[in-house]
């Protein structure tokens, strides 16, 4: 059932006594979202539960947490000030960026997540704020380190599934993440709202900085997303706990590469538990990195070869063919491919089959690898790209 909202709905824009009355609320001391909920669905909007007096409060709350919400932090005016003054930067700020904090009763606030067990009750957004109505979500995660395979297939199938027409939806993370937050920009047609990036940060931050520039093309065509107040830091329990949004707001989650201990099978679980759609694209026997997604199909998945898969399954019109084929690599013709065949590779075993001498073997895995075709793993393996 979805949880409770407040009984009347909030303006399409927050006021700033509004917004300090949210803040207050949702950021005192002791009180989780269930709570924040009960009293939205016992009072109404914030500053309505702010004018209750503790005995009232009290029939939702327990005493120590009254008093938390009766004793307002200051800290939280603080933080008020700079969340209004960072939505009203936005105004002025880059053209066709826009800002926009949405809370629980919006009108805009994304349907799809007020079907999870536990939305958050305020959500940022940083980008393409007007198109978030179209949002037709697929989830794109994986490893942080994937393979050179598992990089490529992030970017080749989050394009095709632009293309398509849905959103991919990431965590902007190294890796996977960051390969299907490309792949999607490049897929995407003008106007569409291309990605959406799920951080684990406030939006005054970008982490990991190597993705600052790739965070700012985001905003101009997608979405940066975040259910953390202004000024977070990278702290590691927000990121897991990030996930169930970025499922929440995709039709299913589709994940690329993953260890059997990875922050992406928790993503693959909460989209499961929240009835939406889970795929995997299957690897290598010996590559850890294939083991999370082959765990995931013995569990129910849908094993997937290619975005035709993904979209067959969510019934989605699919696009040419031409749109999801993988792009062709110049040494697709080269003897030494089929010798190594798909699974990684050592230089020995290698040089054992084509009995080609050291320095020989060495430069044409050179050409190889420069030409897309061959991938250099960690261990010193080599593998040949799907693309080849």
């Amino acid at each position: 059932m979805p949880p409770a909202c407040p009984s009347a709905a909030a303006p399409a824009a927050l006021t700033r006594e509004e917004l300090a009355a949210w803040l207050r609320l949702t950021l005192s001391p002791g009180l989780g979202p269930g709570a924040v909920r009960r009293l939205l669905a016992a009072f109404g909007l914030p500053q309505q539960v702010l004018a209750q007096p503790a005995s009232a409060l009290r029939q939702v709350l327990g005493p120590a947490q009254v008093q938390a919400l009766l004793d307002e932090a200051p800290e939280l005016a603080e933080l008020a000030t700079r969340s209004w003054d960072w939505l009203q930067a936005g105004e002025a700020g880059e053209e066709g960026v826009g800002r926009r904090i949405l809370v629980l009763g919006d009108a805009d606030y994304p349907a799809s997540l007020l079907a999870i067990e536990d939305p958050p009750p305020m959500l940022y957004l940083l980008g393409q704020v007007d198109r978030l109505a179209m949002l037709r979500g697929i989830a794109v995660v994986g490893s942080r380190n994937p393979t050179p395979q598992g990089a490529a297939n992030a970017r080749q199938f989050a394009r095709a599934l632009a293309s398509a027409g849905l959103s991919v939806v990431s965590g902007l993370a190294l890796g996977v993440d960051g390969a299907a937050h490309e792949g999607a920009l490049e897929g995407a047609t003008p106007g569409q709202l291309a990605t959406l990036a799920v951080v684990g940060t406030g939006l005054d931050r970008v982490y990991p900085r190597q993705h600052l520039d790739l965070a700012r093309r985001i905003a101009r065509q997608g979405l940066l997303v975040s259910e953390y107040p202004l000024g977070t830091p990278p702290l590691a329990p927000n990121f897991p706990r990030r996930n169930r949004l970025i499922s929440g707001l995709s039709q299913g989650t589709l994940v690329v590469e993953a260890a059997l201990k990875s922050g992406s099978l928790i993503t693959a679980r909460l989209a499961s538990e929240q009835g939406r759609e889970v795929f995997a694209i299957p690897g290598s026997i010996h590559a850890a990195q294939s083991r999370g997604c082959h765990a995931l199909i013995r569990q129910g998945a849908k094993l997937v070869e290619s975005a035709q898969d993904v979209l067959e399954e969510l019934r989605w019109p699919v696009p040419a063919p031409e749109t999801e084929k993988p792009l062709p690599a110049t040494g697709a013709d080269d003897p030494l491919l089929t010798l190594m065949g798909h699974d990684p590779v050592s230089l020995d075993a290698l040089q054992a089959r084509s009995g080609l001498d050291t320095p020989t073997l060495q430069t044409r895995l050179l050409t190889l690898e420069l030409d897309g075709a061959v991938g250099r793993l960690p261990g010193g393996l080599f593998q040949r790209l799907a693309s080849a």
